[in-house]
């Protein structure tokens, strides 16, 4: 392994991100031919078959996968130090990959501009996806730092806070329980809900709360892909809903949705940056999480619980 080459890394890459070898030789712009004796002779230097070959394309065995781990490693350590170099001629250039979950969309913008006032020579890509594709492409090399609520748990990040996250109820402007003080999680409980799929974050902080009412999460209520769909379905009259308070800042603006004065909320979470534990952080990542700590609060939506006017006459 120690005279394996770059070329022979982006080979594999090339071959299980597309999936047959002629895709992958004009990606590369070799031969077919060419491209399948390059990844015999690396089976035969390794010992191991790295892909079994199948009707419907190459497919990575177990050392297959092993190789593409080492392929995208190499990639994110030869763009570290394209930046290094640059940080040391005194260039504040650099990539960033920025990869975000569905409900910071709702802020993302804000903090990209901010962030690019400071550093306009670093290019940012951003991407946004549900918190099961964040975390995938955090763990596939394909982003560089990801903003969410939760790191995960099933490899080592580095983490940091860079906010508050309020979670509240929400209902349609006129719903029988707005500007009911103290409503209690039995009542709450008994209402419909619309909630985001299995194993968002929102969804699980809603599952820890009601987890103490009886029979409750046996049926948690409509399940919808998407905080916009949610918050028009509250609107007419659906259901209510447990989301982040980042994401109804104009809808409480306008008065087509209340926050509901439920015990116990808004619940706190936090927003974090995380990064992989194996990848040292390149200049333009210092240079973000930097920005994030110092002022990345700033630009998150402030969304106070409201009263009725005469709540404390």
């Amino acid at each position: 392994m120690r005279n394996l080459t770059i070329r022979q890394l982006r080979t594999v890459e090339a071959i299980c991100r597309l999936g047959k070898i002629n895709l992958a030789a004009e990606a590369l712009r070799v031969t077919g031919p060419a491209l399948t004796l390059q990844v015999q002779q690396l089976e035969r230097d390794a010992g191991v078959p790295l892909f079994d070959r199948t009707r419907s394309g190459m497919v990575p065995t177990a050392y297959g996968l092993a190789f593409l781990e080492a392929a995208r490693a190499v990639e994110d350590s030869l763009a570290a130090l394209e930046d290094s170099i640059g940080a040391i001629k005194g260039l504040r250039t650099g990539r960033l990959r920025l990869g975000v979950v569905s409900t910071g969309k709702y802020f993302a913008p804000q903090l990209i501009a901010a962030f690019r006032d400071q550093m306009p020579d670093i290019e940012i890509n951003l991407f946004i996806g549900n918190r099961a594709e964040i975390i995938a492409k955090l763990r596939d090399h394909e982003v560089d730092i990801a903003l969410m609520g939760r790191p995960p748990r099933d490899f080592e990040v580095r983490a940091q806070v860079f906010g508050d996250h309020p979670l509240v109820f929400i209902a349609p402007a006129g719903h029988a329980l707005a500007g009911i003080l103290e409503i209690s999680r039995e009542r709450i409980a008994q209402e419909q809900f619309l909630v985001r799929e299995k194993g968002s974050g929102t969804r699980i902080s809603l599952e820890i709360f009601l987890s103490d009412t009886p029979h409750k999460l046996e049926e948690v209520g409509t399940e919808i892909a998407s905080n916009e769909t949610i918050k028009q379905a509250v609107i007419a009259g659906l259901g209510i809903a447990f989301i982040s308070a980042h994401t109804i800042e104009q809808e409480v603006k306008l008065g087509r949705l209340v926050i509901l004065d439920v015990v116990d909320t808004p619940i706190r979470r936090q927003w974090f940056s995380v990064t992989r534990m194996d990848r040292a952080a390149t200049p333009a990542v210092q240079a973000f999480e930097r920005f994030l700590l110092a002022s990345g609060a700033r630009y998150l939506p402030v969304v106070s619980k409201p009263y009725p006017a005469n709540a404390f006459r």
